[in-house]
């Protein structure tokens, strides 16, 4: 994987073996929105995004700081998307991931991920770094601690069960 500078905060992209990590294009906008508002990708974040929200988003998300297109590189088709948002959560940052259906099962969250915890983690060292998922999405839950996240707060948000894991620097 290939960082920029550690004095940026936020890197124009992050390559991986088989992904480009890079800021939304807009010809990126109409796999956000599906992303956005896809019932299966949406089943445990709260469900499809409102129409309101999804237009504010598609005029927003075009280069936004922090969300970058998860590109594959073999052909370069977007398949999903990775947030990274300091001082999301008390002073923690939090990085968030979601795919479209027709590319899970191809360790492509996984590779993001890592990509981008260990950017951000080399940034800022010592930064908490934290994801939050539905204590009832298992693949998710696996995935984030595979790549060595722990579990260290439960609660409830949007009406479900959530657990907060922190992602060490060791870890990833």
């Amino acid at each position: 994987m290939s960082a920029p500078a550690a004095a940026t905060w936020w890197p124009h992209s992050l390559t991986t073996r088989r992904l480009l990590l890079r800021p939304v294009e807009r010809a990126d906008v109409p796999v956000h929105r599906r992303m956005w508002t896809d019932a299966e990708v949406r089943r445990h974040l709260g469900g499809p995004v409102d129409a309101e929200v999804v237009r504010a988003r598609e005029r927003l998300c075009v280069g936004a700081r922090g969300l970058l297109s998860v590109v594959r590189r073999a052909d370069g088709r977007v398949v999903g998307s990775v947030l990274l948002e300091p001082d999301a959560r008390n002073g923690r940052t939090e990085v968030s991931y979601q795919l479209l259906p027709e590319h899970w099962g191809h360790a492509y969250a996984r590779e993001a991920v890592s990509a981008v915890a260990e950017w951000a983690q080399a940034a800022v060292p010592g930064r908490d770094l934290v994801a939050v998922t539905q204590e009832a999405h298992t693949r998710s839950r696996r995935l984030l601690e595979d790549l060595g996240a722990v579990a260290v707060e439960e609660f409830v948000e949007f009406g479900s069960p959530q657990v907060l894991y922190r992602l060490s620097a060791a870890a990833v």
